[in-house]
């Protein structure tokens, strides 16, 4: 069996990316009632519906048969990037993390939009806190708000036990550095 894996791709136009390849998509089961998975698909073969094309094992359940899923998701801001070198030099630049206290700038990034309460009060200086911040803003952590960075690096991080939603480490650290990508793209248009 293949071990349990959340793998999210990043695209800036997924149903282009969804025309290249054959795939299923994926479906999860709840109330007696099968709708499709926002984001999931099967790039290999999966047992799937003639008629909708979907697959007819619910998500979780294919993957405890060893079927192996992947969200393949939309970030339109890709759609800013015209080279991996650009992508590559906006991860790089050191962001202006105390923009990071203004509304008017943190409505315009992604996952962290609305959030203005949140970044003021943890203030933000690396990716590591970044990523801690988008955890924090998910119902599981969100009681660590008025703690401090040590204490929230300690627990940040450790799965509930009470299945309530939470976001893993590898995520946040990827969406705070498209969060940096982000910020960084807005200067350089802003300046």
């Amino acid at each position: 069996m293949i071990p349990a894996t959340d793998i999210d791709i990043d695209t800036a136009d997924r149903n282009r990316v969804l025309e290249l390849f054959p795939h299923t998509v994926a479906v999860i089961k709840r109330d007696k009632k099968t709708v499709k998975h926002n984001t999931g698909v099967y790039f290999h073969k999966m047992p799937s519906d003639p008629f909708t094309g979907m697959a007819t094992i619910d998500h979780k359940e294919a993957e405890d048969r060893g079927f192996f899923k992947l969200d393949v998701l939309n970030l339109s801001l890709y759609k800013g990037i015209q080279t991996p070198q650009q992508l590559d030099q906006l991860m790089e630049i050191e962001p202006q993390w105390d923009l990071l206290v203004h509304d008017e700038f943190i409505d315009m990034l992604f996952h962290v939009k609305g959030h203005g309460d949140i970044l003021r009060k943890l203030k933000p200086t690396n990716i590591t806190q970044l990523a801690a911040v988008l955890a924090i803003i998910r119902p599981a952590k969100r009681h660590l708000i008025d703690r401090d960075w040590d204490t929230i690096m300690k627990q940040v991080w450790i799965p509930p036990t009470d299945g309530t939603y939470y976001f893993k480490k590898s995520h946040a650290v990827a969406y705070a550095h498209v969060v940096v990508v982000q910020m960084n793209q807005l200067v350089d248009t802003l300046t």
